[in-house]
């Protein structure tokens, strides 16, 4: 009987202190201890270990910041490194990034809450918004200015432009005559002296590189979606992300400059020369992105903090909801994260075959994300279902509905298929996972 009692008694001290997951998920996204949400802390560590041993004091980054949550929770944040490769300033949680194309969901989210009021829908011609369009053709020889075309087999949709199958491209791919043409008439930046008017016209008086639904191309097309959110709405497309999303969503350090009372949380950005070494590709003291654009490019304009992209990331996690505001509705997000190539198909028997933010192999693609069709297609660990993007200075995000889990990882180094960062610590996360 004593035994049976001394038994009872360790129980109930076990009991103590058994961590317990949040039963409902909170609504602050308070810091949690790892285990309290069914992850190691000593595995999340290995983040913290991987990039500082490879990256950080080897000099090849200047800093990075992780942040991962489950069920609603932020289990682990960690800055590390610096603001610039001198080591003068630490890298602090509140760093305000360059996320070049992770500027593309937002805008993609923009483009589907007016979707939601009714204003158009996906198989619309993009030409009748933006009647710029209605002539382009398809190109079939011939250089900068002198172009013969062909008529496209339909026309361009808004949907084209979600998906990137609109036949647009990007000026820095150098494969073809289209894309030269991109960069010989002003289209190869994002801060753009054009106006967004200007941008618009530019674009459409150049030939499409196929036609229409025929091939997965990343391209302009999300810069053409910031366009349509402006001509639907009424409103400046930068007004429109601000009031409609920013402010309801609580991410005031989300915008498309920084403000001179913010620069100093500003970190410098670096590009990878041929002979390994750094070269500073945009002073912060000196960075166009201290100024307002002329030209708020949808597709990769925006600066932003780990705490407010996450913000965002868990409105789509939620199904559009976050803390009392909706942005969308769970059908919607359902819409848009799920693969719409034909056929079910990945990247690799869709795509051109040019640089996009994500691996092709097993991976599809939604209305504006990439989609993972499952670990055994893309023959890495995540979950069916999963979707992310990531921008040109290597920040990245994805969301696993399966396993309630945002990731978000932020540093500045272009171009971002310098390391594999991104497979890298999908591999660590998900190994973190423990129940």
């Amino acid at each position: 009987m004593e035994d049976l009692l001394e038994c009872n008694e360790f129980v109930k001290q076990i009991q103590r202190f058994r961590v317990k997951a949040p039963e409902t998920e909170g609504d602050d996204m308070q810091r949690v201890e790892p285990e309290e949400v069914g992850l190691s802390r000593d595995r999340l560590q290995r983040i913290d270990d991987h990039l500082r041993d490879r990256y950080i004091v080897p000099g090849k980054i200047s800093g990075a910041l992780t942040l991962v949550a489950r069920h609603g929770h932020v289990a682990h944040c960690s800055p590390l490194g610096h603001m610039e490769i001198e080591g003068r300033r630490p890298l602090e949680d509140d760093a305000i990034f360059r996320i070049y194309s992770m500027t593309k969901p937002i805008t993609s989210v923009a483009v589907m809450m007016l979707y939601e009021r009714g204003l158009f829908q996906l198989r619309d011609p993009v030409h009748r918004y933006i009647p710029a369009f209605r002539e382009q053709g398809v190109f079939r020889m011939g250089s900068y200015r002198q172009f013969l075309t062909d008529r496209p087999e339909r026309p361009m949709r808004i949907k084209d432009l979600l998906m990137h199958t609109s036949g647009l491209t990007y000026g820095f791919m150098h494969r073809t005559n289209v894309d030269a043409a991109y960069r010989k008439a002003g289209l190869d930046g994002v801060r753009t002296h054009a106006s967004l008017d200007e941008m618009i016209e530019t674009l459409a008086s150049l030939p499409l590189e196929f036609s229409p639904g025929q091939a997965w191309n990343y391209s302009m097309s999300t810069d053409v979606l910031g366009y349509l959110v402006q001509v639907v709405s009424g409103k400046p497309f930068d007004q429109f992300l601000r009031e409609e999303i920013f402010e309801p969503l609580g991410m005031p350090d989300t915008g498309f400059f920084v403000p001179p009372e913010k620069q100093a949380r500003f970190p410098a950005c670096y590009e990878r020369r041929l002979d390994k070494k750094l070269l500073l590709q945009d002073d912060p003291d000196t960075s166009p992105y201290l100024e307002p654009p002329r030209c708020p490019s949808g597709g990769g304009g925006l600066v932003s903090t780990a705490q407010d992209y996450l913000r965002f990331c868990e409105m789509l996690r939620r199904g559009g909801e976050m803390d009392g505001v909706r942005l969308l509705s769970r059908k919607t997000i359902e819409l848009m994260t799920r693969n719409h190539l034909p056929d079910d198909s990945d990247l690799t028997q869709f795509a051109q075959g040019t640089f996009s933010e994500t691996p092709y192999e097993g991976i599809g693609f939604g209305l504006g994300f990439s989609v993972n069709l499952g670990p055994a297609r893309t023959g890495a660990a995540g979950s069916s279902g999963e979707y992310a993007w990531g921008g040109a200075a290597s920040t990245a995000f994805w969301i696993d509905p399966v396993e309630s889990l945002v990731v978000i990882f932020m540093t500045q180094l272009m171009p971002s298929a310098t390391y594999d960062f991104r497979a890298q610590l999908r591999a660590i996360t998900c190994g973190s996972i423990i129940d």
